[in-house]
């Protein structure tokens, strides 16, 4: 097995002035091309956690290594931002320029990357969010979505081998939702990307490789995601909802039906209901 690609090492965090913790000693390896999904209400910690990734945040105990680099290592901190990118829930906080391929082109300008790598890098990248055919428009003419899809191109053209998106769909309206969500799920199928989301959404986890719930700064659940949703209850005292196909199996279950809790896609709850209504008659 491969060494994880960020591993987080009873890390504590501290805003100024606040009563208690953001985060109290929080222990996690993400691996390396995986697909993890952090989850918890406001105050739970998972944004705090998401900046602690790349170094927007420093740690007030513990440490994060990206790569075996310690984000509190200030010599190290341009290469962990290459290889850790940042997706935020308002794509217009990122974009800074008044043309698409410009805009995807400034980090890497910033870096001091050759024009034609530059030109290579941003072409690539706007084809694989699918906004190519978008690259010489304004920015603030696109839909929500498409300027989430142009910020994640962007963070792309850094070519960085882990992309944190903290809540990225928050200000999207379904369609724009699915735009991006589709887009996360091609760069980490086609470019083996490792991808942390932070969502509020529980649909937007379902196929995530792993599910990691936070409560009062800590990790209160971590599994996959047919294990954590199958806790209904516990994730209720939390103040979390579950999928609404778990959200009907746990319905019919407390009626007296004997059906599972971990038929999370739509198609595999109408089979296992089926089944149990085939079986009754």
């Amino acid at each position: 097995m491969s060494e994880p690609i960020i591993k987080i090492e009873q890390v504590s965090y501290t805003y100024r002035e606040a009563k208690r913790p953001a985060l109290q000693d929080v222990s996690l390896d993400i691996a390396r091309g995986s697909f993890t999904a952090l989850l918890g209400h406001n105050g739970s910690g998972k944004s705090t956690l998401a900046k602690c990734l790349n170094a927007i945040l420093l740690p007030s105990s513990g440490r994060v290594l990206v790569e075996g680099m310690d984000t509190a290592d200030e010599r190290a901190l341009l290469d962990i931002r290459r290889t850790v990118g940042m997706v935020f829930q308002n794509p217009d906080n990122q974009i800074v320029a008044s043309v698409v391929e410009d805009d995807v082109a400034f980090a890497p300008e910033n870096l001091g990357v050759p024009p034609a790598e530059i030109r290579r890098r941003v072409d690539e990248a706007l084809r694989s969010v699918g906004m190519y055919d978008f690259r010489l428009h304004a920015p603030h003419l696109l839909s929500g979505g498409q300027k989430q899809r142009i910020a994640i191109a962007g963070v792309l053209a850094m070519q960085p081998q882990c992309i944190v998106l903290d809540e990225p769909t928050a200000m999207l309206d379904p369609i724009g939702r699915r735009e991006v969500l589709a887009t996360i799920e091609t760069l980490r199928r086609e470019k083996g990307i490792t991808v942390v989301l932070i969502t509020h959404h529980m649909e937007e986890c379902i196929d995530a490789d792993r599910l990691i719930v936070m409560s009062g700064g800590r990790v209160a659940m971590d599994g996959t995601p047919r294990e954590v949703f199958s806790r209904v209850e516990e994730l209720r005292a939390e103040g979390l909802t579950v999928p609404e196909t778990t959200e009907l199996l746990y319905g019919l279950r407390q009626s007296g039906f004997p059906l599972p809790l971990d038929a999370l896609h739509v198609d595999e709850c109408a089979d296992a209901i089926a089944a149990i209504l085939k079986k009754d008659r």
